[in-house]
């Protein structure tokens, strides 16, 4: 349940024949769809203002969505923005600018009507949210069938930005793993690594994160509009590998809803915060001309050394810098898009020098003090991206969209400032997708998905050989909308193949589907229950390494023999809406046949933990609970429950590093343009472990929010300061490889400025 927020506003040449003929594929459907295109609907009209408040002033360059149908326009000067020619029935209206929350509206339309409906920017206690990632397409967060949750701009004020894991280890299912702050990552429902898909704007980063506990992912997280989180298996538009979930970072000038704005508009942000250290800023510019649009963003930040109730954390720091630049065309019916991003970063692998000289045999305590040696990661990724689209292709197809991407990820893992491992990855992604005009009550979409890889690693823990991966997918799917329920279903048939050198490969196919069905209760009332199987190719790590892995505090022997992994699962969801009160209760149920785990054997080699990746039966169960009760008109409760269980069957050895039960107690306070929202973060002693895993005890932490917004004419300010670990508790995260030796952060204070002018 998400927290109630104030409303505030390289390839070969086979793959690219493949490439090619899809877009001739794509071109075609196109050509038929305006073929077959049907005569007019009747004539119907939507109009209506955009307002800021409490400034009371008009808001120009708003984009007003209205789905479905997939149209949008830009408010004028006068804030007014109007739709015609739109056929009856239930539609809903989204006002967007970026890096604000969305405002929702739910309109009905009849045959010849003119309806207007205003949208006024304002504060407020509870709002709805929409999510792109879990369909596909634009719908509210109570109309999807996946459990989501969605972070705009503002929410993410206050929060931690030094990496993905540390920005969202508080959301319901979510955890983070870590080897210090730079290096976190999100775990959900206990899924972690290669079940965890990453994306940028629906497209996988093409890092190396899933691999090892300290690969960190370069995401300039100051520089977002929305962070969407899917829990559960999905699979079917994204990838095999999206087992556990998808977190789906968006900065929208690659959608097609994207509409361009006239003249100037951009953002400045600033943080700065005690107890690390931390300074950064970014900044952003658009500039509208006709249905041309330039945008350009960066910045960076860094921390020092964390400071906990026992003192600082060595080696802890952090610092990067990014840049993004673009342009697109969006006119009615097409958009095209271009950019060109980098971002380069180096964090520190707090206690890895004192682990390494373990494993490298050092056994009097002055050789070992000698032989320790700080060790740093730094990588960089270049990404050059192009997507295009057309709509209202006629009476089959409504829209096509195909994404292209190019990934060129390094890092290097240096001791003392010297390389001593070097990791490349060089990724081509290409996705074309087909979204069905709605006939009657059936709705939907298809597609195609292409990956090529090119994997090579030097050096000491160049723990596998090169290898160079190739997979592609097609999938589908479709809902059907039978007024007093709603059913959706879909598949993906997607190929894997692995080619390493001077070793036998191997390749996959496997099928995944789902279906879903979600009904009304009563009046803001909605059950939703789906049913997942799910296929998975083991990774290229659980394959093909061999050797010491300080990253994962292992001494790691693949498997070439390994099988694929299948899972089946059920999640069942009751949420509720209203004026006064809003809960969503999520429990899910997954069981995987041949699950890839590692298998301690007992020995100890280079002064590691020998595991073996081996296959069993798996299954997770768990529940997420989350209640936002209004207390009065301007104060609501938040609290909030989530855990996960996970074993392997039928030994039932508890699974590692699995996030313990945890709770969650909160207000959001509201006082005209001031918002205070003080929380507590309260965690059960994690007593369920695996062979290798020690006990980690119960905590409790204390944090408080406070944001003031300032709205005036085309220019809005929001400051924000948040005290985090109020009472400078001692506890430690159960998923971070390092607990033993690091605590969590304690008690600090962070600052956050940001300017918006349109």
């Amino acid at each position: 349940m998400n927290r109630v927020r104030p409303l505030v506003f390289r390839s070969t040449w086979s793959c690219s024949r493949r490439l090619s003929t899809s877009f001739r594929y794509a071109f075609g459907l196109v050509l038929l769809a305006h073929a077959l295109a049907s005569g007019a609907q009747p004539s119907s009209t939507l109009r209506g203002r955009v307002i800021l408040r409490p400034a009371g002033t008009p808001a120009h360059g708003v984009t007003v969505m209205l789905v479905p149908g997939n149209r949008s326009s830009v408010t004028d000067k006068a804030g007014t923005y109007e739709f015609s020619e739109i056929p009856p029935g239930r539609y809903t209206l989204i006002a967007h600018l970026e890096r604000l929350p969305d405002v929702i509206r739910t309109v009905e339309i009849g045959p010849g009507m003119t309806v207007t409906v205003d949208v006024e920017f304002t504060l407020s206690p509870i709002r709805e949210q929409i999510t792109v990632t879990a369909s596909g397409r634009e719908e509210t967060l109570a109309e999807a069938f996946h459990a989501v949750t969605s972070l705009d701009a503002t929410d993410l004020l206050g929060k931690n930005t030094v990496s993905l894991g540390e920005i969202l280890e508080y959301q319901p299912g979510v955890a983070k793993r870590s080897f210090g702050p730079g290096s976190s990552r999100p775990v959900i429902r206990g899924f972690d690594g290669d079940r965890v898909l990453i994306l940028q704007d629906g497209i996988r980063t093409g890092s190396l994160s899933s691999q090892s506990g300290e690969h960190g992912e370069p995401i300039d997280l100051l520089g977002l509009d929305t962070v969407e989180v899917v829990k559960g298996p999905a699979t079917l538009l994204y990838g095999s590998n999206a087992l556990g979930g998808v977190i789906n970072v968006i900065t929208r000038h690659h959608q097609i809803h994207q509409h361009p704005h006239q003249g100037l508009r951009g953002y400045v942000t600033g943080v700065g915060g005690s107890t690390n250290d931390q300074g950064g800023g970014n900044a952003g510019l658009e500039y509208g001309f006709g249905h041309w649009l330039i945008w350009g963003n960066g910045g960076g930040q860094r921390t020092r050394d964390y400071r906990t109730p026992l003192g600082r954390v060595p080696n802890s720091e952090t610092r990067g810098g990014n840049g993004t630049g673009g342009f697109g065309r969006y006119s009615e019916r097409t958009f095209l898009s271009l950019s060109y991003g980098y971002d380069v970063r180096r964090y520190g692998v707090p206690f890895a020098g004192e682990l390494h000289a373990e494993h490298e045999g050092h056994g009097e305590e002055e050789e070992q003090h000698e032989a320790e040696s700080l060790v740093d990661l730094k990588m960089r990724r270049h990404n050059v991206r192009a997507s295009g689209g057309v709509r209202d292709l006629g009476a089959f197809l409504d829209r096509l969209q195909v994404f292209f991407d190019y990934t060129d990820y390094q890092h290097r893992e240096l001791e003392d400032g010297a390389p001593k491992t070097i990791f490349e990855n060089r990724q081509v992604v290409s996705r074309i997708v087909f979204d069905e005009r709605k006939r009657r009550r059936l709705s939907g979409s298809f597609g195609l998905w292409f990956l090529h890889r090119r994997y090579e690693a030097s050096g000491e823990e160049a723990l596998a050989p090169p290898v160079t991966q190739r997979a592609f997918a097609l999938f589908a799917l479709q809902q059907v909308d039978l007024r007093r329920l709603v059913l959706q279903f879909g598949g993906r048939l997607e190929h894997n193949g692995y080619n390493p050198v001077g070793l036998p490969s191997r390749s996959f196919t496997g099928f995944s589907g789902a279906a879903g069905v979600r009904l009304p209760l009563w009046e803001g009332g909605t059950f939703v229950l789906n049913y997942t199987h799910s296929f998975r190719a083991p990774a290229l790590e659980e394959l093909y390494n061999r050797g010491p892995h300080v990253g994962n505090l292992a001494f790691e022997i693949g498997d070439p023999m390994l099988q694929r992994e299948r899972g089946d699962g059920l999640d069942l969801s009751v949420r509720h809406r209203s004026d006064r009160w809003r809960a969503e209760a999520n429990a899910y149920y997954y069981r995987l046949t041949d699950f890839v785990f590692p298998a301690p054997t007992g020995a100890i080699r280079d002064g590691l933990r020998e595991i073996i990746f081996r296959q069993a039966d798996s299954r997770f169960v768990g529940t997420e609970l989350g209640l936002d009760l209004a207390l009065h008109r301007q104060v609501w409760l938040n609290l909030g429950l989530d855990a996960v269980d996970a074993e392997l069957r039928p030994s039932k050895t508890p699974l590692p590093r699995i996030p313990p039960v945890r709770g969650r107690v909160g207000l959001d306070i509201q006082v005209k343009s001031f918002t205070l929202a003080p929380e507590a973060i309260l965690a059960r002693a994690q007593d369920d472990l695996f062979p290798t895993e020690t006990r980690t005890p119960g905590y409790a932490v204390f944090h408080v929010r406070a944001t003031y917004a300032l709205a005036q004419s085309h220019v809005l300010h929001i400051f924000s300061i948040t005290g985090f670990n109020l009472g400078d508790r001692l506890y430690r995260n159960h998923l971070s490889f390092i607990k033993d030796f690091a605590p969590e952060i304690g008690r600090g204070v962070r600052f956050t400025y940001t300017l918006r002018f349109f």
